[in-house]
């Protein structure tokens, strides 16, 4: 059995040149990690048991301010980017194909995957989902070619206190959580599952990839 992983572990395709520096090795890594991690978006969207806490933050934002959610989104995405600079996180192409992969994959991969209707396979595609995101986090992360912005504030926080990964994100995901419901975000299973267990998914699939790579 792998432990958690506690850090970002170096890896045989990880960028040697940079954030904007990329052999075809390590794209093609990022690009399958975010494929991966838009397909696992897929199956929690799919499985209809909540949102993640991210989106119920931006319900939250956009109920308060009279404003659509996707136009939250992006307010959100902007706010994080700023919290990178005190934590001397930067961009990096990895940033800019993080939403173009994952919202691409997510758009390709629901008429793929099942809606089912029953609880239990419900409940088995959002383990699936929260699997996957964390395994396409691990992957796409270790490619050093710059976060997206929630990952990157994960990573950020990481390496300026020495937090391990699994417990930054499980703060990351619960407060986020918590603001998003308490604005009047729908928090439902799925999103307390996914706010639970990400954090882990990330931390063992990083092992996995590290004892394998």
């Amino acid at each position: 059995m792998f432990n958690p992983a506690k850090t970002i572990p170096q890896t045989s395709w990880r960028s040697r040149g940079g954030q904007w520096e990329f052999s075809p090795n390590s794209f093609s890594m990022l690009v399958i990690g975010l494929w991966i991690f838009g397909s696992g978006e897929a199956a929690l969207i799919n499985a209809g048991l909540g949102v993640s806490p991210w989106t119920v933050l931006a319900e939250g934002l956009a109920s308060t301010f009279k404003t659509g959610v996707g136009v939250a989104t992006f307010v959100v995405s902007v706010l994080v980017l700023l919290l990178w600079i005190p934590l001397k996180q930067w961009p990096g192409i990895g940033t800019i194909m993080n939403a173009l992969v994952i919202a691409t994959a997510i758009d390709l991969m629901r008429p793929v995957i099942p809606t089912p209707s029953e609880f239990r396979y419900q409940l088995l595609l959002i383990l699936i989902g929260v699997l996957a995101v964390g395994l396409g986090s691990a992957i796409y992360l270790t490619a050093q070619l710059g976060p997206g912005p929630r990952d990157g504030l994960m990573t950020g926080l990481h390496y300026r206190f020495g937090w391990p990964v699994a417990r930054v994100r499980l703060g990351i995901e619960i407060s986020v959580l918590a603001f998003g419901w308490l604005l009047g975000g729908t928090v439902g299973l799925g999103t307390a599952l996914f706010a639970v267990l990400i954090g882990w998914s990330i931390a063992i699939n990083l092992a996995v990839l590290s004892k394998a790579n």
